[in-house]
């Protein structure tokens, strides 16, 4: 008779503790919200010490490059990804998309009330965010540092 222990099957996959680090979505007006929730839970859970101030600024980053991928970045029907990484000195957020198009700054204007992103994104992330293209689409990234 043969006996199976136990403990000598080895383990394939760890337990996941604590939100992912990626989140599907919808190209549609309402996933804002869904990334904003999704990037402060991960977070604050990932990076206890994080001060409200960089949370919240990771929040916003987030935010505007998921309004910027679901408007230029998306057809009806498309999805995007957000992927998030983050340590002591800094939270890196990459939004994917299928649309090779990429983004470009439009001049500050008073009498639009759209086309501030990337302005937003240089004040809160300078020189520290771009696009590169990948097998079907692009990615923007964005690093917030650590305060």
């Amino acid at each position: 008779m043969t006996e199976r222990r136990r403990e000598a099957i080895p383990a394939t996959h760890a337990a996941q503790v604590g939100p992912p680090p990626v989140l599907l979505l919808k190209g549609e007006a309402k996933s804002a919200k869904f990334a904003r929730d999704f990037v402060r839970q991960y977070v604050k859970h990932n990076f206890p010490d994080a001060s409200e101030d960089h949370v919240e600024t990771v929040v916003l980053v987030a935010c505007e490059l998921v309004t910027n991928s679901i408007r230029y970045g998306t057809r009806p029907g498309d999805s995007l990804r957000i992927e998030l990484d983050t340590d002591d000195t800094r939270t890196r957020v990459e939004v994917h998309d299928p649309v090779r198009r990429r983004p470009h700054p439009r001049p500050a204007s008073d009498r639009r009330d759209r086309g501030r992103g990337l302005i937003i994104l240089d004040a809160l992330c300078p020189g520290s965010w771009g696009v590169r293209d990948r097998p079907f689409g692009k990615f923007v990234w964005a690093e917030v540092k650590a305060s």
